[in-house]
């Protein structure tokens, strides 16, 4: 069915939502009334889809988003007495053409998610469209039936009182009708059931019912058939296809009862029928319809599911092996050349799949999006599934011409294989997703076997991440501090700001665990603020309660700033805030960044540094020499301390001391005292270390040697001793 004039979707759109609502409902009605049965003419039909336009467009609106209200829109249309396949077919194609440009014209939602949930109304509207048709065939078979036993009961009326009165009412019936005897010869058939099987009377009168077995057939029809010919039942009710003599296939529902002389003597059978091809052909097509993809004919995520579902129930020993394929880069192609070539893209790359899966046990389907899956069952899928990965790899590699230029396209593929009965088909896809994922991250363009372990680790990250924004609200972050220590005599210089998280079902955690999580997510920002404004509170409280300084100053509070902080357009203000609200002096403030989140950096990035520098708070350049920095750019960056990197003092734990690692120190701290940079060295764990550093004129040092990180108080007690008691570490 062809849609509306172009000119209608693409005229200006109305102001007023009303307006654009009507013109979809407008536009509906031209494209379903030719085909419409109903008495309503064309206004009264768009005044009846009005509401239903309504309708679809809340449901396209709302949050969540729930696709049923556009069920009861495809309930409607039948309850109108829309009941043609063209209905449908016109219906789906508005929708999908002008839903959203006419009913979501102003909504702040992102395009593409308004045409998903535009895709979803589409398959709940055919859905609800099957659904009540279904119900109505059942109302109307209902009738049927009761019709037919009055007929059965007219028939032998008939039979027993006038020949004449029976011939009117068999001849006479709208439904097929047809006698035969208790050996199966057809007697006598009306002309609606001539005309059922193609009006041909020499191939049905005369024939035996027995010839008319149909491979279809279910299991039971001819044992009811047999217990009703014996007279041990009085009629049966089946759905029965037959062949018609040109080969074409007639499906009816079929009513057969036993007639019976004045005596009660089985005399002969009667069959009613009613012809129900066209109304199985619809339900097929819709069928086909709600289970396969619209743009590439591949089975879609319902049908999967219920194959999947099969081969993870099955009972005999079957083994299952599934291929999880996302296309690597595929935003950027709908990014650059359009949706519509995007769309093609998928259409290539569904035909390469359908060539990858053709042995039997073996499909393909498309989840949506370009996610894509392929499973395999049988009794040895361990090496079929990983053959089936790498066809598919394989099959993608070649090029593919889209717009005038060759388009390389990859994929990432997550394996899961194993015996059917030990998973759900959620768990499964969830594995599937995991992997896929881990093989995206290796590079792409590969497949990766699911593994346990590693399922368990990433479940375990995603659920640090979701409870990340509840655990800051909630408190449960706390901050450890772990002593700065001056070299030459062991005083107290501060203390470096570590941030733990007391999770409750995990424990402890450190900040290696949840900070990338952070960063990820942008919480690092609220969390960052929150650690420099209790660090910042303590380094006060320190020195009110205590008068708490180091030697050469205030006692310090080192803070660490995340590449994600650091790129915050409200970074120094924050920073000024916390200071001015707790009277902490800004020298006595220093920001520790990680010398990789400053490689390749632009003045734009380092001005926030360089004001906080100005306003006298110290810059240190963490982990400085893992980085692989140009030397030359200490003289750019705003930074007043460097913060040498465990791994160069690993060598000095024990003397004799590697001659490498202090000549490589010795040179970093010329350069630095060069530069009026002093020099921290952070993981210091002997006295042979301490010692070394101390000669090589390294200016702070922190360790486990001198203190673990632990409670506020732990500072205060060390810097009243102004000495330090060494610390043997008891293990990583």
């Amino acid at each position: 069915m062809r849609l509306p004039a172009q000119a209608e979707g693409t005229a200006a759109l109305p102001a007023d939502p009303e307006d654009r609502i009507g013109r979809f409902a407008r536009i509906w009605s031209r494209a379903i009334f030719p085909v419409t049965a109903t008495s309503l003419n064309r206004q009264e039909l768009e005044d009846r889809l009005l509401p239903l336009a309504h309708v679809l467009t809340e449901a396209l609106r709302t949050r969540p988003f729930d696709a049923l209200p556009a069920q009861q829109v495809g309930a409607a249309l039948v309850g109108m007495h829309c009941t043609d396949p063209e209905v449908l077919s016109g219906t789906l194609g508005v929708v999908e053409s002008y839903l959203v440009l006419y009913c979501a014209a102003d909504a702040p939602e992102d395009p593409e998610d308004c045409r998903a949930r535009c895709a979803r109304l589409q398959h709940a509207l055919a859905a609800g469209f099957a659904r009540a048709l279904r119900e109505r065939t059942l109302s109307e078979q209902e009738a049927i039936a009761r019709s037919a036993l009055t007929a059965r009961t007219d028939a032998q009326a008939a039979l027993h009182a006038s020949e004449e009165r029976f011939r009117a009412v068999f001849e006479g019936a709208a439904i097929g009708i047809g006698i035969a005897d208790l050996q199966g010869n057809v007697l006598e058939v009306n002309e609606a059931l001539l005309r059922m099987f193609g009006g041909m009377e020499g191939h049905v009168r005369g024939r035996n019912v027995a010839e008319w077995s149909h491979p279809e057939d279910t299991p039971n029809v001819w044992n009811m058939y047999e217990e009703l010919v014996r007279g041990e039942r009085e009629h049966y009710r089946v759905e029965k296809p037959y062949y018609r003599h040109d080969g074409t296939v007639l499906w009816t529902n079929l009513t057969v009862s036993l007639l019976r002389d004045a005596e009660g003597v089985p005399q002969y059978q009667l069959a009613l029928m009613e012809d129900t091809t066209e109304r199985r052909l619809l339900n097929l097509r819709l069928r086909y319809e709600a289970t396969h993809d619209a743009l590439t004919g591949l089975p879609n995520r319902t049908l999967f599911f219920e194959r999947l579902e099969k081969a993870l129930t099955a009972k005999d020993g079957t083994r299952f092996g599934l291929c999880y394929l996302d296309l690597d880069g595929f935003k950027a192609v709908n990014d650059s050349l359009g949706h519509s070539a995007g769309d093609r893209l998928l259409v290539e790359v569904a035909d390469r799949l359908q060539t990858c899966a053709t042995a039997a046990g073996e499909m393909v389907a498309r989840l949506g999006g370009d996610e894509f899956v392929a499973l395999t069952t049988g009794p040895d899928t361990e090496e079929e599934v990983t053959d089936l990965a790498v066809r598919i790899l394989t099959a993608l590699s070649a090029p593919i011409r889209l717009e005038g230029r060759e388009l390389t396209v990859r994929g990432s593929i997550g394996i899961v294989e194993g015996p059917a009965g030990e998973r759900t088909p959620a768990e499964v896809l969830r594995s599937a997703d995991i992997t896929m994922y881990r093989a995206k991250g290796a590079g792409g363009n590969r497949f990766e076997i699911a593994d346990a372990e590693a399922d368990a680790r990433a479940i375990t990250r995603h659920g640090l991440t979701t409870a990340l924004p509840a655990a800051l609200e909630r408190g449960e972050f706390f901050i450890e501090y772990q002593p700065l220590v001056h070299l030459h005599d062991g005083s107290v210089h501060g203390a470096e700001a570590l941030v733990r998280w007391s999770h409750p079902q995990y424990g402890v955690l450190g900040p290696d665990r949840f900070i990338p999580l952070a960063e990820r997510t942008g919480l690092i920002v609220p969390l960052g603020r929150w650690v420099l404004e209790e660090s910042v509170r303590q380094a006060r409280n320190w020195q009110h309660e205590h008068g708490g300084r180091a030697a050469g100053g205030p006692l310090r509070i080192n803070v660490n700033l995340s590449p994600t902080q650091l790129a915050h357009p409200g970074l120094v203000a924050d920073t000024v805030k916390v200071l001015e609200s707790s009277g902490l002096e800004p020298g006595a403030l220093c920001l520790e960044v990680t010398e990789s989140a400053l490689i390749g950096a632009d003045d734009e990035l380092l001005e926030p540094l360089r004001r906080l520098a100005d306003l006298g708070v110290d810059i240190a350049l963490d982990d400085f020499g893992t980085g692989y920095s140009n030397l030359a750019n200490l003289r750019r960056l705003p930074v007043s301390v460097l913060k040498l990197d465990r791994s160069f003092t690993q060598g000095m734990q024990h003397l004799p001391a590697d001659p490498v690692d202090v000549k490589i120190v010795e040179g970093i701290v010329a350069l630095a005292h060069s530069l009026e940079l002093a020099v921290t060295v952070e993981g210091v764990e002997t006295g042979a270390q301490a010692a070394q550093l101390r000669e090589l004129g390294c200016d702070t040092a922190q360790g486990w040697y001198y203190a673990r990180p632990g409670s506020p108080d732990r500072i205060h007690a060390l810097s009243l001793a102004d000495a330090v008691t060494p610390v043997v570490p008891a293990g990583r």
